[in-house]
């Protein structure tokens, strides 16, 4: 049973490029034997003028009070499982400010933080993976995680998301990245942000969870708190590979997760 488990990284319809209705997500959550879950849509594209922002990449800015209202009725509807209200925000260099003032607008319990773009690429885009090749891989890398640091320095996060998403096509620097890693985890543990352990990863062209097993261990080594997420886009992946993901992290040294309400955490064992 996943009933010490909660799955907070969990979109609808209005990203985009997701499908199923949010009671049929809850549903599949209660069918699975998660204890709590969390929607967690992606955030209007705040730093980009209206006439600029893809609607297959989030929902409209005009869409957020709908979404929070949703969040909020699908509770009432479902009272046997913890609902809470997310939001998984793109970190855009130089917006904090304007990223902050949006947040203070509606009561999370908890918010993602995550990195997409380097530029004005949407590196994660499938439609998109051809400008892997305008890059040195390892200079590629470099400014992904530079951007994951100042993500997590921002303190605008309680979760940090798929911490090492520039993977996700494949592409490998042909160095070693074990100071990386550990400057990565070092500024998560300074600020106090969980890390996601997705199995999306798993789904994706890669094959592998997000953070790749030696991240997930210098953030371990490091006292960083853990979440175990599915990123689902569609209800069949709520909770996906959590079995094989408490495994991974208990063998990694992880014995807890956290929950969330209210921006506040609580600690759950993993056993």
């Amino acid at each position: 049973m996943l009933n010490r488990l909660a799955d907070y990284h969990m979109h609808t319809v209005r990203c985009g490029h997701a499908a199923g209705t949010m009671e049929e997500y809850v549903e599949a959550a209660i069918a699975r034997g998660l204890g709590e879950i969390g929607f967690s849509e992606h955030v209007p594209m705040y730093w980009l003028p209206e006439e600029q922002r893809d609607p297959t990449a989030a929902m409209s800015m005009a869409e957020l009070e709908e979404y929070v209202s949703d969040v909020v009725r699908i509770r009432e509807r479902y009272p046997e499982i913890p609902i809470r209200l997310g939001l998984e925000a793109d970190f855009i260099p130089g917006h904090e400010e304007a990223l902050a003032r949006l947040l203070e607008r509606y009561p999370w319990d908890y918010v993602i933080g995550s990195v997409h773009f380097l530029g004005d690429w949407n590196f994660d885009h499938p439609g998109l993976v051809h400008r892997y090749a305008e890059w040195d891989i390892g200079e590629l890398y470099d400014r992904f995680f530079a951007l994951e640091r100042m993500a997590a320095e921002s303190g605008l996060f309680d979760i940090l998301a798929h911490i090492d998403l520039i993977k996700k096509f494949g592409h490998r620097p042909g160095k070693d990245l074990s100071e990386a890693y550990a400057a990565l985890a070092e500024t998560i543990a300074r600020s106090g942000a969980a890390v996601e352990l997705s199995t999306a990863g798993l789904r994706k062209p890669v094959g592998e969870p997000y953070p790749a097993p030696a991240l997930l261990q210098a953030c371990c080594d490091r006292g960083v708190p853990l979440v175990i997420s599915s990123d689902a886009h569609a209800p069949g992946e709520v909770g996906w590979g959590f079995e094989q993901a408490r495994e991974l992290a208990l063998r990694t040294g992880f014995t807890h997760t956290l929950r969330f309400e209210g921006r506040r955490r609580r600690a759950e064992p993993l056993e």
